[in-house]
């Protein structure tokens, strides 16, 4: 007997000069999808929607930063598609997209999400309904995608493989960040497998045990 398909499927398809990590996941029982940080390379990102056969229903954001974010407004214009994320407190950056176009040489249009998200929200794609936890510390929005029953999430740029995002950017707070990622991710479990914003997946569990910033061994 074929096995059956996982409800989720998702492709990571890197983004921009920063490589950020655009996640293409999709309900398999639908094949209705979301992109989540559409930071840039449109081209790139439909193409790949095309070649899996998935229908995008909507664009999911982590946070405000340009080479997450940056044509998120622009693609869902195109696509007649909502945009749900980050959570309010990122509208800061959200609002200066125009203006950082030039510090990082990205392109970047402003938008207003269809919804901010807030801790604990859910969202759906196709038949799938993901978990929303509020992370603060790199951007003080930022939102994670928690697939419990894949035992899958999106990070955005809380958490890397060897290293845990920036606190150096304008309202950014290191101790801020090592909470949400000690409370908020480690709870989810050690066997969730995640999707960072740059870099290559890891889980959690191995970042407890090797992580130089956030691994058990720090906190005693």
């Amino acid at each position: 007997m074929d096995k059956p398909l996982p409800p989720l499927r998702a492709a990571v398809v890197p983004v921009t000069p920063f490589q950020q990590n655009c996640t293409l996941l999709w309900c398999t029982k639908t094949m209705r999808g979301a992109f989540v940080d559409p930071g840039g390379d449109l081209d790139k990102l439909k193409a790949a929607a095309t070649q899996h056969g998935v229908t995008i229903e909507k664009l999911l954001v982590t946070h405000g930063h340009i080479d997450h974010c940056g044509q998120a407004g622009v693609l869902a214009k195109e696509l007649g598609v909502p945009i749900e994320g980050p959570q309010e407190e990122d509208r800061y950056w959200i609002a200066r997209l125009n203006d950082d176009r030039a510090s990082f040489g990205l392109e970047g249009s402003p938008f207003e999400p269809d919804r901010w998200l807030q801790d604990g929200d859910e969202v759906t794609v196709g038949d799938l309904t993901l978990k929303v936890r509020h992370t603060p510390g790199h951007t003080p929005g930022h939102v994670v995608f928690f697939h419990e029953p894949s035992r899958f999430a999106i990070v955005g740029d809380v958490l890397f493989r060897g290293s845990i995002g920036r606190t150096d950017f304008p309202l950014g707070d290191h101790d801020t960040l090592i909470a949400s990622i000690t409370e908020r991710l480690w709870p989810m479990g050690d066997d969730v497998a995640f999707v960072p914003g740059h870099g290559p997946t890891s889980t959690f569990g191995t970042e407890r045990a090797t992580n130089p910033f956030v691994a058990d061994s720090r906190f005693g």
